[in-house]
């Protein structure tokens, strides 16, 4: 776990790690329906971005109930964009996932399909 702030970013690998060592992580997809159709991390919750504002207290649970929430989107555009937002909110721990579900695939889990 981090002591201090989070950094507004993390990478999938030390995410894959924290989540071994027992970190309790909520993960958040921001992609569309359609995307998530295409390709998905298991357990992870699909929110998408247009939706996040709405969800908002959803999502203040999940903070509250994990150490950390971790949004990702595809390449980590819209994912950054959304943990910005949310740490305007008031949300603190949350990340943005560099490189978005597709930097997982490549990193983590090619049995993830890729997607453009």
């Amino acid at each position: 776990m981090f002591e201090g702030p989070l950094p507004l970013e993390t990478t999938p690998a030390e995410i894959r790690s924290r989540m071994q060592s027992g970190e309790r992580i909520q993960l958040i997809d921001v992609r569309e329906p359609a995307e998530h159709q295409v390709a998905r991390i298991e357990n992870a919750q699909l929110i998408p971005m247009g939706d996040v504002p709405s969800r908002l207290q959803t999502i203040e649970q999940a903070a509250d109930d994990a150490a950390t929430v971790v949004v990702f989107c595809h390449h980590g555009v819209r994912s950054l964009h959304v943990a910005n937002w949310l740490r305007g909110q008031g949300v603190e721990n949350v990340q943005s996932m560099q490189g978005g579900i597709d930097r997982w695939s490549l990193e983590i889990d090619p049995d993830v399909p890729r997607y453009t």
